[in-house]
């Protein structure tokens, strides 16, 4: 054990490390550190929750990456038809990172029930869609099943059925445009087999899920024809990235857009939530810091004498610094630890009891989704130490100015 940290230990011990005059001061250092890391573990995971959370929403509906006709990109419904018979379906061989590739197909309807209508986007989808995305938001009923023969089963948004007053296995009527204006719509009857609450208005409000046949017919398409494809990737980080390499690989007569590029808007204000958490990580760490320095100068100012006696037998400035550097280091790892045990714990709270909730109309979820990880948790504790006790330096600078004569007969 050498002289530095022997001494240190000594300080700390001595009125578990505080006098009647610091004992105040270091008490708000360490709050002041255990706050603020509640806060930044508290602003990253929130913000970091919300982002992941809204990107797996408008990725159930649209993939990562849509391919379409150029016709169709201007609107959400599927106009001029593609044929499947292309090399990167099935299976995406030619770029890498790709989970999934399905077809699928929208058109407008109108549902009408004996009591109200509604407006709606049928998005049909096949025995290669993935229900990974979906199932998490059913909240009664089932998922339909189109792997065997054509059926009229539907998925429901629970918005649209409370609107149209439906429940899990009624029957109701919608109503499709055909091509010219005079002709009369086409009817399907249609049943709800389940129901789905994303917490996404701009979907919820919208679309209904069936059987992708019903469009085919409805169209005049053949079995092998669908209105678009919708690709998952595996890393979202780099969906520019593969976007690029989708569209060099999906020939001149189909178009590409990410999610990122059809829904702008969104992502933009995703975007601002970074600059949020920077903020507020800087703000917490400004503030631990300086606490920390008032608390390091109040506990030199106390041991002036001390520092006096030691350089007095020899001590260099820079034993006599890293002293107190200890001391302070012992206090910022107290308020660490307090902080992660409040913050770590208020985040499973959240987790598995929803505490808080959120207005979907404006936040597109229902309660504050966290994300725990515990690199960022270590990054943000390593960050925190490392930034305070190197602004420490500073006012521990104070040490090498002290004179051992003057310092003995300090009062």
């Amino acid at each position: 054990m050498n002289f530095e940290y022997f001494i240190a230990r000594r300080l700390i011990n001595a009125n578990g490390g505080k006098s009647n005059i610091s004992a105040p001061i270091i008490k708000i250092a360490i709050s002041a550190i255990a706050i603020g890391m509640v806060m930044m573990i508290i602003s990253v995971a929130t913000g970091l929750g919300l982002q992941q959370k809204i990107r797996e929403k408008v990725s159930a509906f649209n993939g990562h990456i849509v391919i379409s006709n150029f016709d169709n990109n201007a609107s959400d419904v599927s106009i001029r038809p593609i044929s499947t018979k292309q090399d990167f379906y099935p299976k995406f061989k030619n770029v890498e990172g790709i989970t999934h590739i399905q077809a699928v197909a929208t058109k407008t309807g109108i549902i009408r029930t004996a009591s109200a209508f509604e407006g709606v986007i049928l998005k049909g989808v096949g025995k290669d869609f993935s229900w990974d995305y979906i199932r998490d938001f059913i909240v009664s009923g089932k998922l339909p099943d189109f792997k065997g023969s054509l059926n009229n089963q539907i998925l429901i948004s629970e918005f649209l059925a409370k609107r149209l007053g439906l429940k899990v296995g009624d029957k109701f009527s919608t109503y499709f445009m055909k091509d010219g204006g005079n002709a009369l719509p086409n009817l399907r009857v249609f049943s709800v087999s389940g129901i789905y609450n994303s917490g996404f208005q701009e979907f919820d409000s919208n679309y209904i899920i069936g059987d992708i046949r019903h469009i085919q017919r409805l169209n005049k398409w053949q079995p092998d024809e669908v209105g678009q494809f919708e690709v998952f990737i595996d890393d979202f980080s780099q969906i520019e990235q593969k976007g690029k390499e989708v569209y060099e690989q999906t020939g001149s007569l189909l178009n590409t857009k990410t999610i990122v590029q059809k829904y702008f808007y969104i992502f933009e204000w995703l975007k601002l939530f970074d600059f949020n958490i920077m903020l507020m990580l800087g703000v917490m760490v400004a503030v631990s810091t300086i606490n920390m320095v008032v608390a390091l100068l109040v506990l030199i100012l106390e041991r002036t004498q001390m520092i006096g006696i030691l350089k007095a037998v020899g001590a260099a400035n820079w034993s006599v610094r890293k002293i107190f550097l200890y001391n302070a280091f012992y206090l910022i790892l107290r308020g660490l630890l307090w902080g992660n045990f409040i913050g770590i714990g208020m985040l499973l709270l959240q987790r598995y009891f929803g505490i808080i909730k959120l207005d979907p109309a404006s936040y597109y979820v229902n309660e504050a989704p966290v994300y725990i990880s515990w690199d960022y948790i270590l990054l943000l504790n390593l960050g925190t130490m490392l930034v305070c006790l190197l602004v420490l330096l500073i006012p521990s600078y104070i040490v090498t100015k002290i004179s051992p004569v003057k310092a003995i007969r300090f009062e």
